[in-house]
């Protein structure tokens, strides 16, 4: 009875959340807890919070997991089986899904915290509520960072090098400047949250939260901030149109903080629209359902593969 849960862990940089779901068409919670993840304290501290999680959970619940679900930053190489390209850095160049089944000696299917937006999106939140039947699901995270995931049928495609989705590392524009990842004009680099803050004080000298921005651009007070939006509008376009002119999702999920900005779902799709290589848009455009939930159920999600 028990093996027939999901059990899923979102680990982030400030915090470990886990869940214990039962499956279904809509997530039913049984049990849901969060611990500091501590990544000052280093890699095994990392492991031994994520095994304590596990322990709470199965107090509360009364039965351990067989498998277990994992959403991490960064993304496990195929081919090497190490994590690589995680802002938690002490996780980076380290065997890290095998290093944590040794530690708690169940299975763990292991994703890009983006890859499990996308599939909780498509398979428990918005994509089933309005547009169900789509195949081919697209998540964009875009807020202090720019992410994505690809989910084909319900399952996260994560690619032959583990970088399926990775939109936010694709060359948009010169102007965005050097990037950490190092390269230069990435598209995190131009319409992330802090980005488009710096290209604010660029034009004026100030600091503005890209909240206050928004509002001068909509109060039409501000010529800096109705110029920082409309490169938001601008580079959005043509940033989704190349994800499309590639993939051709049925439907573009929009997550992160500037994902609740209605702008995009207008002008925004409207920009996309003149940038794709067809005569008209037809990819439905959706703001996520799940709200913070979706990084821990989508990672639950993964543990039906190893059911």
């Amino acid at each position: 009875m028990s093996s027939s849960y999901l059990w899923g862990i979102d680990l982030g940089g400030t915090k470990i959340e886990g869940v214990v779901l039962k499956p279904g068409t809509r997530p039913d919670v049984l049990a849901r807890k969060r611990l500091p993840t501590e990544r000052e304290h280093g890699y095994e501290h990392i492991i031994g919070q994520i095994a304590k999680l596990l322990d709470l959970l199965s107090d509360e619940v009364g039965f351990r997991p067989t498998a277990l679900g994992a959403g991490t930053p960064g993304t496990i190489d195929p081919n090497t089986r190490l994590l690589k390209n995680s802002n938690t850095l002490v996780l980076n160049d380290r065997p890290f899904r095998d290093d944590l089944e040794k530690a708690l000696g169940i299975p763990v299917a292991m994703a890009n915290d983006a890859n499990c937006f996308a599939a909780a999106e498509a398979c428990l939140g918005a994509v089933p509520a309005k547009a169900p039947g789509a195949r081919i699901v697209f998540g964009v995270i875009m807020g202090t960072g720019v992410g994505g995931g690809l989910v084909i049928d319900g399952k996260p495609w994560g690619g032959k090098q583990g970088i399926g989705g990775e939109w936010g590392h694709t060359f948009l524009d010169d102007s965005g400047g050097d990037c950490y990842c190092g390269h230069k004009g990435c598209v995190e680099m131009i319409i992330s949250g802090p980005a488009l803050e710096r290209f604010y004080s660029s034009k004026t000298g100030h600091k503005r939260s890209l909240s206050s921005i928004v509002e001068r651009h909509l109060d039409g007070t501000d010529e800096a901030a109705s110029a920082t939006i409309e490169r938001l509008i601008y580079f959005f376009g043509k940033g989704m149109a190349n994800v499309i002119n590639i993939v051709d999702p049925d439907v573009i999920v929009l997550g992160g903080g500037l994902g609740n900005i209605p702008l995009l779902y207008t002008e925004g799709v409207a920009s996309v629209g003149r940038f794709i290589f067809n005569n008209r848009l037809d990819t439905v455009f959706l703001s996520p359902e799940l709200g913070d939930s979706a990084g821990v159920f989508g990672a639950a999600l993964l543990a039906e593969s190893l059911r």
